[in-house]
């Protein structure tokens, strides 16, 4: 079952999955069925991915990509091992998604003169209140 993320699609060969037993919900099947699911996908060098979708997914990845490029997406939430495998595959790509979506510019904007001038008034009036505060200078002799 191949994951597709509008027009790109992840063969199942690039994805591998293991199942280990998980700390999360399941009753006395906790501890002896491995529900919880392992999914890897070697991002950086997968032929499905074009070279932009591979920068921006090393930068939203963070801590669940590995130092050689694997992503690492551990699912638990569900007690069965079939639905945490489908939870696993959709983080993956929702993940894959936000990757391919490129960033939009920033546009570059300016402080409005009108919001310096108050804001420089603002400045003035508020150290003439702590002026105001000050004890009396002692006068001169």
């Amino acid at each position: 079952m191949e994951i597709s993320i509008g027009d790109m699609t992840i063969p199942e060969s690039e994805l591998v999955e293991t199942f280990v037993r998980s700390p999360g919900p399941g009753g006395q099947n906790v501890n002896k069925v491995e529900t919880a699911v392992q999914l890897r996908f070697h991002a950086l060098n997968s032929p499905s991915l074009a070279n932009d979708v591979k920068v921006r997914l090393v930068r939203l990845a963070g801590r669940r990509m590995t130092k050689n490029g694997e992503i690492v997406i551990e699912a638990r939430r569900f007690r069965s091992r079939e639905r945490n495998r489908e939870d696993a595959r959709a983080r993956l790509a929702a993940l894959i998604a936000r990757a391919a979506a490129p960033a939009k510019p920033r546009r570059k904007t300016r402080v409005p003169p009108a919001a310096k001038k108050k804001r420089l008034e603002d400045k003035r009036r508020r150290g003439e209140i702590k002026a105001r505060r000050r004890p009396p200078a002692p006068a001169g002799d």
